[in-house]
């Protein structure tokens, strides 16, 4: 099988799969969904840590282009900085439950719908640039390794089904049918592809960039786990939910864990 099949199998999946599910999700009565996502979101921490910290980083740091950990360790650094300026800028959106700020209900009991189209437009324009980045990151993972490309696709499926569920909620609020919702947030998970083409067609000549890409990828997803995930659980603080949470974050590091050990 070649390289490139996986490359644009496993962006595929992770763009349009994850959508489709998040669809799936989204049809589930209110009361079964608030159950369900904040069980998924603390499964993907786990997965977007492990692999971070097991997967993206080990690899860069031992990549025969790296002559010194510390320019990696700084492009990590960088790359946390870089995803904080974007989401100041509302391009790098996520959104994990019906309680985010863009769709609360207002003292009347009424969503936000005065900010309604312009807020959908945002959204599937960070979204389609969001999924491009995910796509170079799956290109150069399996670049390095199709073992780790394999582990970088499961952790992106992992948060983006929430994700996408969270900007879901809000296309609906902006005054999209579900079919115009479904339909514009598959167009633009198809970036992802497009990312990963990209990569696979300039990486290849620049091995040099691949472990500063790995850098850049994992910075992303402690970002997204630090920043946008975990502050979520801390509204949950009863005893039995900390206990969930902290099982399902660990169940997600050992599935990352247990497939990158099992691949090799």
């Amino acid at each position: 099988m070649s390289l490139l099949f996986l490359i644009l199998f496993f962006s595929l999946v992770g763009g349009v799969l994850s959508v489709l599910l998040a669809a799936l999700i989204l049809l589930t009565p209110l009361t079964l969904r608030n159950r369900f996502l904040p069980h998924m979101v603390s499964f993907a921490i786990g997965a977007l840590l492990g692999a971070s910290f097991l997967g993206l980083l080990p690899h860069a740091l031992i990549h025969p282009a790296v002559t010194d950990v510390h320019n990696i360790t700084f492009a990590v650094l960088l790359g946390i900085l870089g995803f904080f300026l974007l989401e100041k800028g509302v391009l790098w959106r996520h959104c994990h439950a019906d309680d985010c700020e863009a769709h609360l209900p207002d003292a009347h009991g009424h969503g936000h719908h005065h900010a309604a189209h312009p807020a959908g437009t945002l959204i599937l324009v960070g979204d389609a640039i969001h999924n491009l980045v995910d796509g170079v990151l799956i290109a150069a993972a399996f670049l390095t390794d199709e073992h780790l490309g394999i582990v970088t696709a499961l952790a992106v499926i992992a948060h983006e089904i929430p994700q996408e569920v969270g900007d879901f909620a809000i296309l609906l609020q902006s005054g999209y049918s579900r079919a115009k919702a479904i339909a514009f947030n598959i167009l633009s998970s198809l970036t992802t592809v497009v990312g990963a083409l990209l990569a696979y067609f300039t990486l290849q000549d620049t091995q040099a960039a691949i472990p500063y890409v790995l850098a850049v990828a994992a910075a992303s997803f402690i970002y997204v786990a630090v920043a946008d995930l975990i502050p979520g659980l801390h509204k949950r603080l009863e005893p039995a939910e900390t206990l969930k949470q902290i099982v399902l974050i660990g169940l997600g590091v050992m599935v990352i864990y247990i497939t990158h050990s099992t691949l090799h």
